[in-house]
């Protein structure tokens, strides 16, 4: 039996295993949805490895939007079911998690964490011909993987300038700017290329470009190397646990410039990992706990009452959980009028997820990031971006992501 088993695994990682239960799942979705116990949605969460620190984030964020909208009647009345699975941080982790979302019979799948896991799992419901909204992809090409394919975390294309134009108002006599990069992640290499593309518009080439991976943890040969060029700006397109430890090493090695961090640091899980040394990083984000709309107070004042009761984490809401609040937000407005027009009951399996996917890109929604909705290619359209500044607490573990003007 355990013989059969490792097999089992074996085949669903090198992917023989993936092909036959897609044949098995695509021959279930000629069925009816499977409303016991609720509407299926499902989610791909990197809550385990490196990348842990945003799938945390990502759950908080979702179970509030699941106690929201069911404690606001569900899909007409019948409550949303959501099935969180860890993917890891790994791309087979993702596959396979995809895999069994979609062979569970689930409508709608949110996630998963990491670019690059999107593009190796989002193929699989792109065949499979479910919808898949994207919480923290922000690489170039996802949507473009295909018409069931969507986010709602803005590209780094639009995002990351914000920060290089914030450095150079607060700091205008930078000259000399370094880069560092994890050459081994989409997301990381995707937003490098806009950092540089950015700092080239205000003539800044830079003075040297590093290449890390994401399971270094030791980096001072490759910051010796850059502080003896004298930057006094550094632009990091790192990942949390990575890029944490960069920006510690960087400042005990006694770097004082300014520092610019990419989305992949977007998260206060960073606060334990370079500590007193986040002070004062720079960072563009997508969300502002201090929006002033319906939707975004609504949302603030359900998480801080969550997390007054568990008694842990921020009481500002980070990014990565509005945005990941915002994604079952949409699955659930979409279902909501499709059901309204065609009762999911009526439909089949693959039916409903054609609707759905439909009904995702035609919708405008009031989220906690501002209203948004879709290109037809699955892209989001976003409005408000911000800039912010990380300011550590005396405690130098907690901190905040301080809005500048």
């Amino acid at each position: 039996m355990k013989r059969r088993l490792i097999l089992l695994l074996t085949s669903l990682i090198t992917g023989t295993g993936v092909l036959s239960a897609c044949s098995r799942g695509d021959q279930s979705a000629a069925g009816p949805v499977d409303l016991k116990g609720g509407v299926p949605v499902g989610a791909v969460l990197a809550l385990s490895g490196n990348a842990n620190v945003y799938g945390q984030d990502q759950r908080v964020g979702l179970n509030l939007a699941l106690a929201t909208l069911n404690g606001n009647g569900g899909i007409n009345g019948t409550p949303l079911r959501l099935a969180i699975e860890d993917s890891g941080s790994d791309d087979p982790g993702a596959n396979a998690a995809m895999t069994l979302q979609i062979n569970r019979g689930m409508l709608a799948v949110i996630g998963p964490t990491l670019s690059q896991q999107a593009f190796a799992a989002d193929p699989i419901a792109q065949r499979r011909g479910v919808p898949v909204v994207a919480p923290s992809n922000t690489a170039t090409g996802i949507p473009e993987i295909g018409h069931f394919i969507s986010r709602v975390s803005a590209q780094s294309s639009v995002i990351a300038p914000l920060s290089i134009a914030k450095a150079l108002q607060l700091q205008p006599g930078i000259k000399r700017a370094a880069v560092f990069f994890a050459q081994d992640d989409a997301y990381s290499t995707a937003e490098t290329a806009v950092f540089q593309k950015a700092l080239a518009s205000k003539g800044l080439r830079p003075v040297t470009v590093q290449r890390t991976n994401l399971a270094d943890t030791d980096f001072q040969s490759q910051i010796s190397a850059t502080l003896a060029l004298k930057p006094d700006l550094i632009v990091l397109s790192l990942q949390g646990v990575d890029g944490g430890n960069l920006v510690r090493q960087l400042r005990e090695l006694g770097y004082k410039g300014t520092i610019v961090v990419g989305n992949g640091m977007n998260t206060p899980n960073i606060y334990p990992i370079c500590q007193q040394y986040c002070d004062r990083l720079l960072i563009a984000q997508a969300y502002s706990p201090e929006l002033d709309t319906p939707a975004n107070r609504s949302f603030v004042k359900a998480f801080t009452a969550n997390q007054n009761r568990s008694g842990k984490g921020p009481l500002i809401p980070p990014q990565l959980t509005a945005q990941a609040y915002t994604a079952l937000q949409v699955v659930a407005e979409a279902l909501q009028r499709l059901d309204k027009r065609t009762p999911l009951k009526e439909l089949s399996l693959a039916a409903a997820r054609k609707a759905l996917m439909d009904e995702i890109l035609g919708g405008t929604y009031q989220t906690p990031l501002g209203e948004i909705r879709f290109t037809p290619e699955g892209e989001v359209i976003q409005k408000d971006f911000f800039v912010a500044q990380v300011r550590m607490n005396p405690d130098g573990r907690s901190g905040r992501f301080a809005l500048l003007p």
